[in-house]
């Protein structure tokens, strides 16, 4: 995928999260003001941060997608996964307060009134959500993008808690009152169990992990069908937003003139960029008599 479509495709899936987030907002905050839910109070709450975290998320995007410049000669990827943590931020602090409302009305259950409202609001919000998944599901797929995949956590936590929502609405009616304060406890720690995952990843990528062990796989591959090489040396790799930075030195026989091994190592280039575009590739050539007294732990060999 290149950088142009991997933009597009971020691009829609933040501005569809945003639009979709002010409309639940404005249903749940009605919903939660003619029922006195307190479930329907956790749905909007989180329906509110998520629209904070989706309109951050688009800024920061914005930048993120920024084409490499004299300050940044690395492109700004890395922007991305500062968005995963702030997302997380907003997961974390969406969880504490779902269980805070869970809990107190666990202790002081009261019946919800108008439940009619709430359920129809709660299906509205429950179609949308979906389709939003759905479109976020699609993107991350195709981009691996970690701020959209943050995103989606609050989307994807916003289906069970809606549903949560409904249920709570039907049982909170003499059958079961403490069942709305459960339903947003349980969500809660989803909610912190998710986050905890993107920290992760966002922290991975901040911290320039290595490439999959697929994609390394893939990089030695093409590099030893080539004929000419004897084999590659001191492979890096990280990746930043949807851009990978690959580098390693490449072992050639050292009668070669400049221009084959040049030739050989942009053929190289050519089929690594095809094979995990978006990325930049970075090849030092090495005479073989002076790779073999190269001890690198990473050396790999033709066989």
């Amino acid at each position: 995928m290149d950088s142009n479509q991997y933009a597009y495709l971020v691009k829609l899936a933040a501005f569809a999260a945003t639009t979709t987030a002010m409309i639940l907002v404005v249903l749940k905050l009605y919903a939660y003001f003619v029922t006195d839910a307190s479930a329907m109070l956790a749905s909007a709450t989180d329906s509110i941060l998520d629209l904070f975290a989706s309109i951050m998320n688009v800024v920061i995007l914005r930048f993120a997608l920024a084409p490499a410049d004299k300050e940044h000669k690395f492109g700004h990827g890395k922007a991305e996964s500062l968005a995963g943590l702030v997302q997380a931020a907003f997961v974390l602090g969406s969880a504490l307060l779902l269980v805070f409302n869970g809990v107190d009305r666990i202790i002081n259950p009261q019946e919800v009134v108008r439940t009619e409202v709430g359920i129809v609001v709660s299906i509205i919000a429950i179609v949308m959500t979906l389709m939003l998944v759905i479109l976020q599901k699609y993107v991350i797929n195709q981009t691996k993008s970690v701020a959209i995949s943050a995103d989606a956590l609050h989307y994807q936590s916003d289906l069970i808690l809606n549903l949560g929502v409904l249920a709570a609405l039907f049982l909170s009616q003499g059958y079961w009152l403490q069942a709305d304060g459960f339903f947003t406890v349980a969500v809660a720690i989803f909610l912190l169990i998710g986050a905890g995952k993107i920290i992760w990843t966002s922290v991975h990528q901040l911290m320039d992990h290595e490439l999959t062990a697929e994609e390394l796989s893939i990089i030695k591959k093409i590099v030893l069908a080539h004929e000419g090489t004897h084999g590659l040396h001191e492979l890096r790799t990280r990746q930043a937003g949807p851009d990978r930075f690959i580098q390693f030195h490449l072992e050639l026989d050292g009668e070669l003139s400049l221009l084959e091994a040049h030739t050989i190592g942009e053929a190289i280039e050519v089929e690594i960029i095809e094979a995990l575009a978006p990325c930049e590739v970075f090849i030092h050539h090495d005479p073989l008599s002076a790779a073999n007294h190269h001890q690198a732990t990473d050396e790999i060999k033709r066989v």
